[in-house]
């Protein structure tokens, strides 16, 4: 079996630092080098102090201690890492593409196809390229036809293996993972390619837990798993619109639904809406792919999954603006929350940010706590939307340190992530130091009615009738 001595990973983010820290963790004899060519995301990888890591995830702090420096290396130094390394895992960003063909759909390649050309460029021996960005079909054949035509002799295994990973648990899930997914060529330098990957995983997980597939399956499966999930949560926030125009509480009813043991109690949690770097792109992704081979149904099917989460993002906004009096301008509005979910610092596609932009049309003051997002992250993702200028963003919101002194003459507070801290509020200071009434909009389902209504609140609690 081939042996891999040297691993390096091109893409410092959300799924390649996580990644590399736990097959360094467990793998000791290999070494890892993750390299980027953002120089301040690498300096945060390698600062002294573990609390400034670039991505925050509960036990990877711990994990980069104890292997940082001693087989685990973050570095600017692409081609030098390209060059010494056996496998290269390509870890870059796919986003949905902003313009030209398959614009809103489409994943944007730009970056895989400069990893891929970077790789053939420096490459003098054999390599394994394995994709863990989210691609779409095919993706390796474009991935092996630029490796394949450097004319230097060199040949290339490319190996799909998709990341299934849940921001906020992702160290868990790769150390316990449900199943990794292994995909490559049934050739027996491609078997033997599958192998060598196997055997690094094979260092913490059981052999039964590795699917090795074709290419292809391996892709599109990482597509379908997250459209299934993406399913399941606009289905029951559908169902949430319905239980605030009848006595049915949202809780109640996926509880009732998850009892049955072909349909299952995970991902029935109703919320303003899924956010995340995957579901939206991968369903976007798998739509595009549909339109393209003229399955129009099946586009159809899966593009009502993206609007019925959107509706949820729009809906609550709406709500805040029509019980505050149909107008939020020059109201104080304060945010709990700008992560897409706990546990990560993470704000793509952030239902926060979408609420925001809506009540931002309205001239609304927007208050922002979080208490792993920084200042810079949050008005950038604002400034992204393109809705208003930077200088207008700035002067409608403000990011604060103290969630409680925020509130002194709000008018509302809107919770749009479902960080436990928010939990362990002393409630009652909170509603005196509002003005009244004073509104509460539980977005995440996190908070107790009876207890805020007792307080004197508002309250609003999304998929219950208020």
């Amino acid at each position: 079996m081939r042996k891999i001595n040297n691993i390096c990973c091109i893409g410092a983010g959300y799924v390649g630092g996580p990644t590399m820290s736990v097959i360094a963790y467990k793998c000791p004899q290999i070494k890892v080098t993750v390299v980027d060519i953002n120089d301040k995301r690498i300096a945060q990888w390698n600062s002294k102090d573990l609390n400034q890591l670039p991505v925050y995830e509960p036990g990877l702090k711990e994990i980069v201690d104890k292997t940082r420096d001693k087989n685990l290396f973050f570095s600017t130094e692409v081609d030098k890492a390209i060059d010494k390394a056996d496998m290269i895992f390509i870890s870059v960003n796919t986003p949905t593409k902003t313009y030209g063909k398959g614009k809103g759909q489409a994943a944007d390649l730009k970056n895989i196809e400069l990893c891929a050309r970077n790789i053939a460029r420096v490459a003098k021996d054999d390599k394994i390229v394995v994709e863990k960005s989210t691609l779409p079909v095919r993706t390796a054949e474009a991935l092996k036809n630029i490796l394949d035509n450097t004319g230097r002799g060199v040949n290339f295994e490319i190996l799909s293996n998709p990341e299934f990973l849940a921001e906020g648990t992702a160290i868990d899930d790769l150390l316990h993972a449900d199943r990794i997914l292994i995909g490559g060529d049934d050739t027996n330098s491609g078997q033997e390619a599958k192998d060598a990957l196997s055997w690094v995983y094979e260092h913490w997980l059981p052999k039964e837990r590795i699917l090795q597939t074709n290419v292809w399956s391996s892709e599109l499966s990482k597509l379908v798993a997250n459209a299934f999930l993406a399913q399941r949560v606009s289905s029951i926030n559908s169902i949430s619109a319905l239980c605030e125009k009848t006595d049915a509480n949202i809780d109640e009813v996926s509880r009732a639904i998850g009892y049955d043991s072909r349909i299952g109690p995970k991902f029935l949690k109703s919320s303003v809406g899924f956010g995340g770097s995957c579901f939206q792109k991968d369903i976007l992704n798998l739509v595009y792919i549909s339109r393209t081979f003229g399955l129009t149904e099946v586009a159809d099917y899966w593009e009502q999954v993206i609007i019925m989460n959107d509706y949820q993002k729009r809906r609550f906004a709406d709500n805040i603006v029509s019980t505050l009096y149909n107008t939020v301008s020059g109201k104080k509005i304060v945010f709990y929350g700008w992560a897409f979910k706990k546990d990560t610092n993470d704000i793509r596609e952030s239902a926060a940010i979408y609420v925001a932009d809506a009540l931002l049309d309205e001239n609304a003051q927007i208050y922002v706590y979080d208490p792993k997002v920084k200042e810079d992250t949050i008005l950038e993702s604002l400034d992204y939307l393109n809705s208003r200028s930077p200088e207008e963003n700035r002067k409608l919101v403000t990011v604060v340190d103290d969630p409680v002194e925020a509130t002194k003459d709000a008018h509302a507070i809107a919770i749009l992530t479902e960080w436990d801290e928010f939990k362990t509020y002393d409630w009652t200071i909170i509603y005196e130091n509002m003005l009244k009434p004073s509104f509460l909009f539980d977005g995440r389902r996190i908070l107790d009615s009876d207890k805020m209504n007792a307080i004197g609140f508002k309250f609003y609690k999304l998929g219950e009738t208020i």
